[in-house]
């Protein structure tokens, strides 16, 4: 398997990282973003989107509503999500088949995961993070 590994040490080189990688985004493409609460998750989904449709989109969390739509892009916040059947529901299938599609809390969703996701795990590193690219 071919993973990726940055160190990005402060808020400003993880936004960097995530404009450089929204550059690589053409749909349909899932990304799955893993980490525990506070790493960073939303800000990175934030500016990939803000970077594919415009510095002033505005991109609240998906907490409540559990997804967002931005013309394209799918925006799915799964840890409220109880059982797998609400994944139907909520339209991830059709977002993974259509869009760029970016899940955080991906664990419960993993088994309709396509085969070709991008998974990125942030951890703590110092006063930054970690991210590991699968």
């Amino acid at each position: 398997m071919n993973e990726k590994i940055f160190i990005l040490n402060n808020l400003e080189e993880t936004h960097k990282w995530a404009r450089d990688f929204a550059k690589t985004l053409h749909a349909p493409v899932t990304v799955a973003l893993h980490g525990d609460l506070g790493m960073g998750k939303s800000e990175i989904a934030r500016e990939i989107i803000k970077t594919l449709r415009g510095k002033d989109t505005v991109v609240p969390s998906p907490t409540f509503t559990l997804v967002q739509n931005y013309d394209g892009i799918s925006h799915f916040d799964l840890y409220r999500i109880g059982d797998v059947s609400e994944l139907e529901e909520i339209g991830l299938k059709h977002a993974i088949d259509n869009d760029i599609t970016l899940i955080e809390w991906p664990e419960i969703a993993k088994d309709v995961l396509p085969k070709n996701t991008i998974h990125v795990y942030i951890t703590q590193h110092g006063l930054g993070r970690k991210l590991m690219i699968q």
